[in-house]
């Protein structure tokens, strides 16, 4: 009876999953689709595109290359040399001499309290003049349309601030099992329904890869400054946004922004071991419940089929309970793969991609209580509580706090 309890609470839970990533994947709009207004077009407002840049030598030229060459008529490009230990800030010199757009900020060290790079982000805000803040990763390449895509998509939306989810490269078998969860993630837990019509912060997301500020709105929440001492930046400044009662919407830029986040197993996990705890306000209780409700929907249904059939035998009706378990999560995987241009094949290793994901979750934990920290470029960050993860070293300019 249990089992049979069981199989029927999956399938529930599963349905009310595949709803919300219909209604998701509608309001998921691509930023293609949006077009700027007439007023904007013929008066183009300034629009700053800071991008904080740390040890970027192989990843520099491409997004610079990509930003000069943007369809939006009137931009300056500031990159922040974060202290970087290779040839970032010469190459960024480079092109300042041949597009008046371009300028290098010499960062200053990371004071005491500040994560890198909410510090970064909030010297480049300090400089800018736009009327607009696109805040954006060295390692994004982006099409012509993404800085033109993103603000109409803004503007006509009414929305003081959005955030634009690249196209993630994944090339290796490691990198499409999680890095693909990004968006797999997004539509299929979070209802951006309530992101973009609720006032709590509680409903908040954004990735920090592009956001987009109006320059009064990003001031009167206090910038970066106001999420300073936190390593999931992205996440909190949505949840300070909405704090202060304004609009923010998440949307697909799929096909004008790319970003190969990792290139092998070994950063894949150092990258999102760095925010997964993190993303649970550290909180282990928290993480090991969404752990355990995650891995009991789409990876138990795929270990219980076989053994239904070959060793528990089954009734039809559990077995059929079972099946349509995995047709579900087959149809999320489905799609995803067609709208992000995903291998189709991939979908039949969603409990690995999982399972990847879980123990990932458990390796942050790890590191961040119990280790020396979470690494991300040179800086090590540790976790002291319940509440916080602190700056612990930073190799680049051996300094210690």
């Amino acid at each position: 009876m249990f089992i049979a309890y069981y199989q029927y609470f999956i399938v529930f839970a599963l349905a009310i999953i595949v709803i919300n990533f219909i209604i998701n994947n509608i309001l998921f709009k691509n930023i293609k689709s949006f077009k700027l207004p007439e007023n904007i077009l013929k008066t183009p407002p300034l629009v700053s595109v800071l991008i904080p840049a740390r040890n970027e030598e192989k990843n520099i030229r491409k997004i610079l290359n990509s930003m000069t060459k943007q369809d939006y008529p009137n931009l300056e490009i500031l990159v922040l040399d974060d202290n970087s230990t290779d040839a970032t800030g010469q190459i960024v010199q480079e092109f300042a001499k041949k597009d008046s757009r371009v300028r290098l900020i010499k960062g200053a060290p990371l004071p005491e309290g500040w994560k890198g790079k909410c510090f970064a982000c909030h010297q480049l805000s300090k400089i800018a003049k736009g009327e607009y803040f696109v805040f954006t990763d060295a390692d994004t390449l982006h099409y012509p349309n993404s800085i033109s895509g993103s603000l109409a998509a803004l503007v006509k939306n009414k929305l003081d601030v959005t955030s634009i989810y690249p196209r993630q490269i994944a090339v290796t078998f490691s990198e499409r099992m999680i890095i693909r969860f990004i968006h797999f993630a997004i539509l299929s837990f979070m209802p951006l329904i309530l992101v973009k019509h609720t006032k709590g912060p509680f409903f908040s997301t954004a990735i920090g890869q592009f956001f987009l500020f109006k320059r009064q709105v990003y001031e009167k929440i206090g910038g970066f400054e106001s999420v300073k001492d936190e390593i999931l930046e992205d996440i909190n400044i949505s949840k300070q946004v909405k704090r202060y009662g304004f609009k923010i919407m998440v949307y697909d830029g799929s096909d004008s922004i790319f970003c190969r986040m990792y290139t092998n197993l070994f950063d894949v996990v150092k990258g999102f071991s760095r925010f997964i705890y993190a993303a649970f306000d550290c909180n282990f209780l928290v993480e090991a419940v969404a752990v355990f409700f995650i891995s009991l929907i789409f990876i138990v249904p795929f270990v219980l089929l076989p053994l239904g059939i070959f060793v528990f035998d089954w009734s039809a009706r559990l077995i059929t309970l079972n099946i349509i378990q995995i047709l579900l999560i087959f149809f999320i995987k489905v799609v995803c793969a067609i709208r992000f241009k995903e291998r189709i094949l991939d979908i039949f290793f969603t409990p690995i991609s999982v399972a990847y994901i879980s123990l990932i979750a458990m390796n942050s934990y790890i590191q961040s209580k119990f280790g020396k920290g979470v690494n991300w470029k040179d800086r090590t960050y540790g976790a002291s509580d319940e509440n916080s993860l602190e700056w612990v070293e930073d190799k680049s300019e051996k300094h210690r706090i």
